[in-house]
């Protein structure tokens, strides 16, 4: 298994085509990235977290956990309200979660307070386990400023931080703010790069739940000190991936079978690519897998 950390994965969730939870498949995804960048996210976005009940947000961790240990499996916990969010934190480190992601609250606004009460109570579950906030505005509602979200983390003991949406491009804004030990991932699969450029510790990528392999190249090149041509060799590979799937759950989704893998159904609005774009998906499986 992979020990690199600059590249975390959130998963796809297989449902059966009658809508249920796909265990087996879930399990065959969850090794495939166990051997790959070995860095599993559960029920994030990718994952259509929303549609998962508490136990089968359980039941997939559970199985992360079986398949890639406490280091490899970053567990997503957030929900619309901390009562909630509370519970599945209980559940996640009743099963050996030792790392967890908690998206703000959503839907109904949340004020400054209700933020700090929020991530209070969800750090209090979570025991000994790491927290990290998930930032998404433009889904979650919430927006949470770099100045106002230093506080937060200084207040209710987090960890680290996953950007995305608007705020995956201000990497160099929240660490500005934030101690030289915190740890700040961007959503944002393009700007690997650009992310560790600017003191962040790397992406936490949807589209390498399908194809890894450029964003793992192109870390290890980076990380390495690679000369310019070669970095911009890989971004190219990178940006290729990322034009086609998205990322997408649909189109990540499509890739995945392309490869072989047990990619399900899903229970979100989530569509399968038009003809031409699956055609390309397919193309660019070939070409960078065979």
């Amino acid at each position: 298994m992979s020990a690199q950390t600059t590249v975390i994965t959130p998963l796809t969730t297989p449902f059966t085509p009658d809508g249920e939870l796909d265990l087996v498949a879930a399990r065959e995804l969850f090794r495939f990235t166990a051997d790959t960048t070995g860095q599993l996210m559960i029920a994030g976005t990718t994952g259509e977290f929303p549609a998962l009940d508490r136990k089968e947000r359980r039941q997939l961790t559970e199985l992360a956990l079986e398949v890639g240990g406490p280091d490899a499996a970053m567990a997503h916990v957030g929900a619309p309200d901390a009562h909630t969010a509370v519970a599945l934190t209980r559940d996640a480190v009743s099963a050996g979660a030792t790392r967890l992601a908690a998206l703000t609250p959503y839907y109904l606004p949340a004020e400054a307070d209700e933020l700090r009460d929020y991530f209070r109570r969800v750090r209090q579950a979570a025991g000994d386990a790491e927290l990290y906030a998930y930032l998404f505005p433009e889904r979650s509602g919430i927006t949470v400023t770099p100045e106002l979200f230093a506080q937060l983390a200084g207040e209710c003991d987090l960890a680290g931080v996953k950007l995305s949406g608007s705020p995956s491009t201000e990497v160099a804004a929240y660490r500005a703010v934030l101690p030289a030990e915190f740890t700040v991932y961007s959503g944002n699969d393009a700007l690997l790069t650009t992310v560790l450029d600017e003191g962040g510790a790397g992406v936490i990528s949807g589209c390498s739940g399908a194809l890894p392999e450029p964003f793992l190249e192109l870390a290890a090149a980076k990380l390495a000190g690679a000369g310019a041509d070669e970095l911009a060799t890989l971004q190219e590979r990178v940006d290729r991936v990322v034009a086609l799937l998205g990322p997408s759950p649909g189109r990540i989704k499509h890739a995945l079978r392309v490869r072989g893998l047990p990619a399900g159904s899903s229970r979100m609005t989530v569509g399968a690519p038009e003809a031409t774009t699956a055609a390309e998906i397919e193309k660019l499986v070939a070409d960078l897998v065979g």
